[in-house]
């Protein structure tokens, strides 16, 4: 059966479309036969098909071993798979490909979840050989997104982590958050926890159809003042700068967060790798056709000539005059409105001399 691919946006979705895979060997499009086949009908019928779908994810690992210099964490945990925020630059949207779905709106819609999370997490701190390190959660999809409510399994994370007191760092755009600010409160207390809230525009026109089920900006400022009122270090991701579209915002960007009680703040370029780079084109030209060729031409200009270079070093803020026009505004404001005046000191390394691992095979643990 060939699936309808609508030739408009989808209410409530940020991909366009639903192109196969890059490992796929075919590929189905809609074509219209005269009948009204394309029509409304149909475009309403699918859209109302585009519903959340749950799977489970029988993976038999969650801590993952992180090796790229390019990033600040060692080691990760993603409780989910796609992300129904349907944030249409995330980097993540080609790893849904590897499970023979389409980074498109197949990401947004065919969410993955490990409800074994915890006792494989347990079961992996309490492994002999085990050294604690930070552990972030929504490095690669939000593990705040909307089916987080329902699943409650970031929540059931944290909660092991805190119990054996071992690190915790977390990036989300979500406010959802704050339904677990007893639990990070605790152990930010102890230097246990630090969270990252990502910032993209305050355009919330802008905001609802590029990153469309995520929290609002101004919720998400919201959200850094209720983690910060709460004692739990909080950064600021500017991420991602879309040359041409939001950078321009970025000082705004950086004083609302100060005011919101952000201390630290870092950015991103936009990444466009693999699939992304064509939904990415497809959505400017569709939801701001005024602007998509000098937003392209941007990114080229900040990429060697192309839309992504993933050279270690380059990704995450690329090369050329423009990036580096990028890379000086941002540490300029950073400097002038206060920023990162603590990275290097005693807040800006979370402990690992408190974490008291799991009892192996039933034996307890001796208190040190």
């Amino acid at each position: 059966m060939v699936d309808y691919i609508p030739s408009q946006p989808v209410h409530g979705r940020g991909a366009v479309s639903k192109p196969a895979g890059r490992f796929e060997q075919f590929e189905s499009k809609a074509i219209d036969d005269g009948w009204r086949s394309l029509g409304l009908e149909e475009e309403e019928e699918y859209d109302h098909k585009l519903q959340t779908r749950l799977h489970i994810d029988t993976s038999r690992s969650v801590i993952n071993e992180i090796n790229s210099p390019d990033m600040p964490y060692m080691r990760s945990i993603n409780i989910y798979r796609g992300c129904e925020h349907g944030c249409i630059y995330c980097f993540a949207r080609p790893t849904h490909s590897y499970l023979g779905y389409s980074a498109g709106l197949d990401f947004e819609t065919e969410i993955f979840y490990k409800p074994d999370v915890v006792a494989i997490l347990t079961e992996e701190l309490a492994a002999k050989n085990y050294q604690p390190h930070p552990i972030t959660l929504g490095s690669n999809t939000d593990c705040y997104q909307p089916v987080e409510r329902g699943l409650r399994l970031t929540r059931h994370v944290v909660e092991t982590l805190y119990r054996y007191s071992h690190p915790l760092a977390i990036i989300t755009k979500s406010a959802l958050v704050t339904r677990d600010i007893d639990l990070l409160a605790a152990m930010a207390a102890q230097n246990l926890a630090h969270v990252s809230v990502s910032l993209t525009t305050l355009d919330p026109d802008l905001a609802r159809v590029m990153e469309p089920r995520a929290a609002s900006p101004q919720r998400r400022l919201a959200t850094i003042a209720a983690l910060a009122k709460a004692g739990i270090p909080v950064t600021v991701m500017v991420a991602p700068l879309i040359p041409g579209l939001t950078d321009m915002e970025a000082e705004r960007l950086l004083e609302a967060a100060y005011a919101a009680g952000a201390r630290t703040a870092y950015y991103t370029l936009v990444r466009l790798p693999h699939e992304v780079k064509d939904l990415f084109a497809e959505w400017i030209k569709t939801h701001r056709p005024e602007r998509a060729e000098h937003v392209l031409s941007l990114i080229r200009q900040t990429r060697g000539g192309k839309l992504y270079d993933a050279s270690f070093g380059q990704r995450r803020s690329g090369q050329g005059a423009y990036a580096e026009l990028l890379a000086a505004r941002f540490a300029l404001a950073c400097k002038k409105i206060g920023f990162n005046q603590e990275r290097e000191g005693d807040n800006g390394r979370l402990r690992i001399d408190l974490f008291r691992p799991p009892a192996r095979n039933g034996q307890l643990t001796l208190p040190l």
